[in-house]
């Protein structure tokens, strides 16, 4: 079956400037499909109508057009498009996806998108995306590339029919490539190892990626800053992944506390219900990283660590680390499989290396005493007389992962 471009826009709003766009696609070799999503008006010319759409929602296309409830009908037109373009990607005729919009426009356009699988093109033509907040909203955890308009999506012009030119040209470039699924990223026979990492655990995070590269390993970064950990924790649960190691599993306080690294109530949890073996340890669970803007008047007394202009590392109460470990240490127990836990006794991160005056290990013996604790026969609680960033630390992490990861083929 050929293959197919689904544009999303809203014609009753964008009329012309979508035909523009889909005719650009067209001249690039691309065959493109218009699902509109508009939820007033008749608007004629679109592969899959605003009445199609509605109705793959469940709905009546009348009863969108008659409600005053905005909230409500948009989230139903949203879910007519998800149910369509998941089912062109089912049948494995979706080669990728553009929207084209305002702000309505980009946050439907958007959902629908991160709805589709990692892997697929995806791309977001908005005049909005460089609002504070709109941005990380339209994007989420997927991988959306978004091209900003700078100017209005309102009326033909020489400069838009440029940009829309380049948009057409960029989607159908990508369109050509073969998406990326969970079969395809293995064929290699090498085992997919996640590998959670921030800057103060990167030392051992290189070494741990070359170590493991070297016994037939692909290792897959992500930034524990509280959003490409949290899609680890999606890529997991869709089963990209073999096996994973936590170097920075400091989300999970963050979500606690209020952080700006909180990566949501499931972290730490994908791989767990999956059964994935995997090698854990505390880098950075022992910071928090509230907005200045939000510091309590004893947050200024907090022993902190800048790591740059905009981020500082507080190290936690007492209290705080209480709550973190016990939480920590119930995520890790509900393991399905294999999991070995490593404690370094001499710091967590390069931000409590040496004679930091951030290094607490009476502190830290919180969590230790917590994980000693665990119940479950799956885990395996050690110690490591090491800080995280050190080398013989990076030797433990690859010496357990090669304990218990699944062997590369041969």
């Amino acid at each position: 079956m050929e293959k197919v471009i689904l544009l999303l826009s809203t014609l009753d709003t964008k009329g012309a400037e979508t035909f523009f766009l889909k005719e650009c696609i067209k001249r690039e070799g691309g065959n493109c499909i218009l699902l509109d999503m508009s939820m007033s008006g008749e608007s004629e010319g679109a592969d899959i109508t605003s009445a199609q759409t509605a109705k793959a929602a469940g709905v009546d296309i009348e009863e969108i057009r008659s409600s005053r409830d905005r909230k409500k009908i948009t989230r139903q037109m949203i879910g007519g498009a998800i149910k369509t373009a998941a089912g062109y990607f089912k049948s494995g005729t979706l080669a990728g996806v553009i929207g084209l919009g305002g702000s309505t426009g980009s946050l439907m356009a958007t959902d629908v998108m991160r709805a589709l699988p990692f892997g697929l093109p995806k791309l977001m033509v908005s005049s909005t995306a460089a609002l504070p907040g709109l941005a990380t909203r339209y994007i989420g955890t997927a991988d959306i590339a978004v091209l900003h308009t700078v100017i209005e999506i309102s009326g033909l012009s020489k400069p838009l029919e440029n940009l829309l030119q380049r948009a057409a040209a960029a989607i159908v470039a990508m369109s050509r490539v073969t998406p990326l699924t969970v079969d395809s990223a293995r064929e290699s026979g090498k085992p997919l190892v996640a590998l959670s990492m921030f800057g103060p655990t990167e030392k051992c995070a290189h070494a741990v990626r070359v170590g493991l590269q070297a016994h037939g390993y692909q290792v897959i970064g992500f930034s524990a800053a509280g959003v490409c950990d949290r899609a680890m924790e999606d890529m997991i649960a869709e089963g990209f992944f073999d096996a994973v190691v936590e170097l920075a599993p400091g989300g999970v306080g963050e979500e606690i506390l209020g952080g700006m690294r909180a990566a949501g109530p499931n972290r730490l949890t994908a791989a767990g219900k999956r059964g994935l073996p995997q090698v854990i340890a505390p880098g950075g669970l022992n910071l928090t990283s509230p907005r200045k803007s939000h510091y309590k008047p004893e947050h200024h007394q907090r022993r902190k660590f800048d790591l740059d202009e905009l981020r500082t590392f507080l190290r936690l109460s007492d209290e705080e680390m209480g709550a973190v470990a016990q939480t920590f240490a119930d995520k890790i127990n509900a393991a399905k499989e294999s999991v070995i836990f490593l404690f370094p006794t001499l710091g967590w991160s390069a931000v409590d290396a040496g004679s930091s005056h951030m290094l607490d290990q009476e502190q830290d013996g919180i969590l230790w005493d917590a994980m000693r604790k665990i119940t479950s026969p799956n885990v395996s609680v050690r110690e490591s007389q090491a800080n995280l960033e050190d080398e013989t630390f990076a030797n433990d992490v690859i010496t357990a992962c090669l304990e218990i990861f699944p062997k590369p083929s041969t």
